[in-house]
């Protein structure tokens, strides 16, 4: 089986090449990806969200704010993002890139998108450079529709998913599962359905004892829909803003433990990227291919 992949050329828009967020990760990843011959007929590409589609999960005076550029300065500051039109037009789009990932994983079992993991966009606020909610989003939407009835957001980046827990607090078809480095961004934490704050300097193998004894029994009780799986590539030992220490090893074996979780359950998977930081960006964009190569190693096995 060839692993459905989900870009869009938009993703990488003009971005100040020394801004911490590498903006070039997203066009990096897709070339990587050509590169190494997982492109080939499978590529997928969504269109733009509608405001009225993204306030399923976000508040309507914050997205006109987020678009006409007139948002309060002290809310915007809390991106840590320059705003541009190329930044609005990606940042409309990406949300539906993991909703098409994760209609294309319920009908295949296994999809991937190039993006992804905004995890930190609030209802009526963004932040850390995180302006929309995608997860939360795609989570709500495939809800709303009754496409599926139950989502497990299993939440894999080194620093909590806070938006996406504050805005499906009270939604049960939900369950939000955040592992991630307890002293580290956000520094005041929303409330998960699970939460594992971790401590500084773990290592690989505590690490994934905690990861698969999580996902293991949360599969097993929840029997879930659906999982978006947030793969996260910033616990890595030397990411600039990660304080674990995972090895790339480390990182790729978390990836083929948790897709092959699902996978062997016949539970469907899609994937985003989530956070990384590197000044070496064509490195970074080699972490974030870790759970898709996975994902090619995989599907044949159990697709």
């Amino acid at each position: 089986m060839t692993v459905p992949l989900v870009y869009h050329p938009n993703y990488s828009c003009p971005f100040p090449g020394d801004h911490r967020f590498v903006m070039s990760k997203f066009v990096r990843l897709y070339q990587y990806c050509q590169q190494w011959d997982m492109i080939d007929g499978n590529l997928h590409q969504p269109e733009t969200a509608s405001i009225e589609q993204l306030s399923i999960v976000h508040d309507l005076d914050y997205l006109h704010g987020l678009v006409n550029n007139n948002l309060d300065a002290r809310v915007w500051r809390r991106t840590g993002l320059p705003w541009s039109q190329g930044l609005i037009e990606r940042t409309l789009t990406a949300p539906n890139g993991t909703l098409l990932t994760a209609r294309l994983a319920l009908e295949h079992g296994l999809a991937c998108h190039l993006a992804g993991g905004t995890h930190h966009a609030h209802r009526d606020f963004g932040s850390g450079f995180c302006l929309v909610n995608d997860l939360a989003y795609c989570a709500q939407t495939l809800l709303e529709q009754g496409e599926v009835q139950r989502v497990l957001i299993f939440d894999l980046d080194v620093h909590q998913g806070d938006g996406t827990a504050a805005i499906l607090a009270n939604e049960p078809r939900a369950l939000t599962c955040s592992i991630h480095c307890e002293k580290n961004f956000p520094f005041r934490k929303a409330v998960s359905d699970v939460d594992i704050g971790l401590e500084t300097g773990l290592e690989d193998d505590a690490y994934l004892d905690v990861v698969e004894r999580t996902l293991i029994r949360l599969l097993d009780e929840q029997r879930p829909d659906l999982v978006l799986y947030d793969a996260g590539a910033d616990v890595w030992q030397h990411d600039a803003l990660g304080h674990l220490n995972i090895s790339w090893q480390g990182v790729k074996r978390r990836d083929e433990l948790v897709l092959q979780q699902c996978l062997q359950r016949h539970i469907p998977v899609a994937t985003v990227i989530g956070g990384g930081y590197d000044s070496d960006h064509q490195r970074l964009a080699q972490r974030h291919a870790s759970a898709i190569e996975a994902a090619f190693e995989l599907a044949p096995l159990y697709l």
